[in-house]
């Protein structure tokens, strides 16, 4: 177990809005609020600056924004992870910042116990994608016709769970449908992304349409 908090960076213009997640993370021991900035280019500055391990990032702010600030932040820190925060759901500004390497999204009106038990989620790699959002990344990723390959490195297990993943269902939802611990469906996504050189069940669901395992299970 970690004996550290996850260091957070807060990224948004509003001065209510920081003090608002900010009051909601304090309330949970998991979590440290390391430094604030009020735009995307300070996100990139302050990544670089304090390393946290979570960013909290609005999407529509001035300069370049919370979605270009993603972009740049995952290019040069790759292990971060990004949520982005917003008051809305626009799939479509969600399915952007997912595609630019964020891990996640919360909507401000969102109760403090389901922030945090979607943050833990994300910091340790378990939360589930959103079904609707699973789809649009099949739709938006297929460019042709899925290649159901048999050179991947994946076993017919591995495949199993990993076509679980990409239509949305959670680590516990996996074990349930298999019969299996929720600690094996953990073990068998962290042979998957070390096996694909992946980082996130964004590009896992990417991964398994092109191989052609969605529904199959």
């Amino acid at each position: 177990m970690r004996s550290q908090p996850f260091r957070v960076l807060i990224i948004d213009d509003s001065d209510l809005a920081r003090e608002g997640i900010r009051t909601i993370l304090a309330s949970d021991p998991t979590f440290e609020v390391v430094a604030e900035g009020q735009c995307g280019e300070e996100a990139v500055e302050l990544t670089g600056t304090w390393m946290p391990d979570i960013i909290l990032m609005d999407i529509q702010m001035p300069g370049i924004g919370g979605l270009e600030a993603t972009k740049r932040v995952k290019d040069n820190f790759p292990y971060v992870k990004i949520v982005m925060v917003t008051v809305s759901d626009d799939i479509t500004h969600l399915f952007d910042a997912l595609k630019r390497g964020a891990q996640g999204y919360l909507l401000k009106h969102l109760n403090p116990e389901s922030w945090h038990e979607y943050l833990r989620a994300i910091a340790v790699d378990e939360a589930p994608m959103n079904r609707e959002l699973a789809f649009r990344i099949l739709k938006e990723f297929s460019t042709g016709e899925q290649t159901n390959t048999t050179e991947s490195p994946l076993t017919t297990r591995e495949r199993e769970i990993l076509g679980l993943v990409a239509e949305g269902l959670s680590n516990r939802d996996i074990s349930l449908r298999l019969r299996i611990s929720e600690n094996t469906v953990k073990n068998h996504l962290k042979n998957i992304l070390q096996k694909l050189h992946l980082e996130n069940r964004v590009q896992l669901t990417r991964y398994a349409y092109e191989q052609g395992w969605m529904g199959k299970w």
